[in-house]
């Protein structure tokens, strides 16, 4: 930091991607007209495509329309409902998991939920499902509640059934075959004709075997969608990359710099944004039992904090917070259920936040907000909240260097509502910023992520502005199509 900016108390200011709004008809019509009379501009297609999350504290649809010639992703609606207004399961429904805060799901109340949000999101920007929308991704963040990994595939089966209720085409859902089962419009840009999808998504490969940990596709789509979003950044984002999703649980991905397909060498989880929300209960002034963080927030209140006195808050709050490589003698960390034995034979680092054993003290933690609240007020309760996030990164990224699963000139990603709300965002560049070159912040970063699986699963690549592939790099295309052994390599 320069002499000027610590007389002004001015830190790095970090890069924020935030999401780009458009509506569909206006930007097709944008960008399909002669750039000046007498030139003829061949127009751009905009592969649309819905990201469908339940999460622990939100669910949400929301729609985006990718240009397949730039790899810019427009928002084109963003629909969000409270988990926690799900409708209680009826007495013949089976209750098949839970929330990380008790919130009792049942199939057939998520599928209700999940079509609700669904057809509410295509209709507020006038997307028809049938003519206009090109492909469906459903992901969950909640898989705290469930006894083991597997059980949490029910979910994204519920996830599916919403979506069919709501009228998607089941062909809407999985990938093509080939490029003639694409409309028209999007044939040219697949490449399904010359390397297939393999799972690998934007040149990244899982861990290989047994399911390691129960959220590995959030992991994935984290990682892939803060990639996604990067683009609207001068950051290049590609491999070598350290992805952390600050959602009400926590997610993301090491991933190492091999091609044509990095590995995923270390994979986060365990509590995240309820951490934050344990804190904000302590305030009495949101809900004690389903009241979130977010609820709590006010700008205004955030200026007036007395950030020295949030520091030492911070502080005393993680003495009930532990970081640390999983060992290998359990099968839940942070609440979320794992498999430590397959992830050490795939080669993969487990590293995990958890308050006291599976969240036993989160209780503690509201005592402490109570605390904080009586004796600081609201601005200093909500500067603490965004100091405690930014240790736990500090401390995650500690434990990752110390088990040296970093590679040397990774770029390091953030997205959640924990890690991007506040003043998180400075507060974790300022004490990472020694150890990355390139730092993003990334909006909705579980649903970019979507969109571009749903390209990868259809291999509509960009060649000209890649998003797989190495920092620095051109285009992997190449490189897959000779590993595939493809007949045009």
């Amino acid at each position: 930091m320069s002499f000027l900016s610590k007389i002004f108390n001015k830190g790095p200011k970090p890069i924020i991607a935030h999401s780009h709004e458009g509506n569909l008809a206006t930007l097709k019509a944008q960008k399909a007209g002669p750039a000046s009379p007498g030139v003829v501009k061949k127009p751009d297609v905009f592969y649309v495509t819905a990201s469908v999350e339940l999460g622990n504290t939100t669910t949400k649809c929301i729609v985006t329309a990718t240009n397949l010639n730039t790899s810019e992703c427009y928002l084109l609606n963003k629909t969000v409902k409270m988990t926690r207004d799900i409708r209680p399961p009826k007495p013949t429904e089976e209750v098949f998991g839970k929330t990380v805060w008790g919130i009792e799901l049942s199939k057939e109340a998520v599928a209700d939920l999940i079509k609700d949000t669904v057809l509410e999101s295509l209709r507020k920007c006038h997307v028809d499902k049938d003519e206009d929308l090109d492909f469906v991704v459903r992901s969950t963040g909640v898989t705290a509640g469930f006894a083991t990994a597997e059980e949490a595939g029910q979910l994204v089966i519920a996830l599916a059934d919403g979506c069919l209720n709501a009228d998607i085409p089941p062909r809407k859902m999985s990938p093509a075959m080939s490029s003639s089962q694409l409309p028209e419009r999007l044939q040219k840009y697949t490449l399904l004709d010359n390397v297939m999808f393999d799972g690998a998504v934007v040149s990244v490969i899982p861990p290989q075997g047994k399911e390691t940990v129960a959220n590995e596709m959030e992991g994935e789509l984290v990682t892939a969608g803060i990639k996604l979003g990067a683009k609207w950044t001068d950051v290049d984002y590609r491999n070598p990359c350290v992805s952390l999703d600050f959602g009400s649980t926590l997610a993301g991905r090491i991933v190492n710099d091999n091609e044509p397909y990095a590995n995923t060498v270390g994979n986060f989880l365990g509590l995240a944004g309820v951490v934050s929300d344990a804190i904000a209960r302590g305030s009495g002034e949101i809900d004690m039992k389903n009241g979130a963080a977010l609820d709590l927030y006010s700008d205004k209140a955030l200026k007036k904090a007395n950030t020295k006195k949030a520091q030492a808050n911070a502080d005393e709050a993680h003495e009930l917070i532990n970081i640390c490589k999983v060992p290998m003698d359990v099968n839940r960390f942070g609440t979320v259920p794992l498999d430590p034995v397959a992830a050490d034979n795939a080669g993969t680092t487990l590293i995990g936040c958890d308050v006291g054993v599976n969240g036993d003290k989160l209780g503690e933690l509201t005592k402490l907000g109570e605390k904080f609240y009586k004796e600081d007020g609201l601005g200093t309760l909500l500067s603490t909240m965004d100091y405690v996030s930014a240790k736990i990164v500090t401390r995650l990224l500690d434990v990752a260097f110390e088990e040296d699963v970093i590679t040397p000139g990774s770029a390091l990603g953030v997205t959640g509502r924990a890690g991007i709300t506040g003043k998180k965002p400075e507060l974790i560049l300022e004490a990472v910023q020694d150890r990355f070159d390139q730092v993003v912040f990334v909006e909705d970063g579980l649903a970019l992520g979507s969109a571009i699986m749903a390209r990868c699963m259809n291999s509509m690549g960009t060649q000209k502005s890649p998003i797989g592939g190495r920092q620095g790099d051109r285009c992997i295309l190449g490189k897959r199509m000779k590993m595939q052994g493809s007949k045009y390599a």
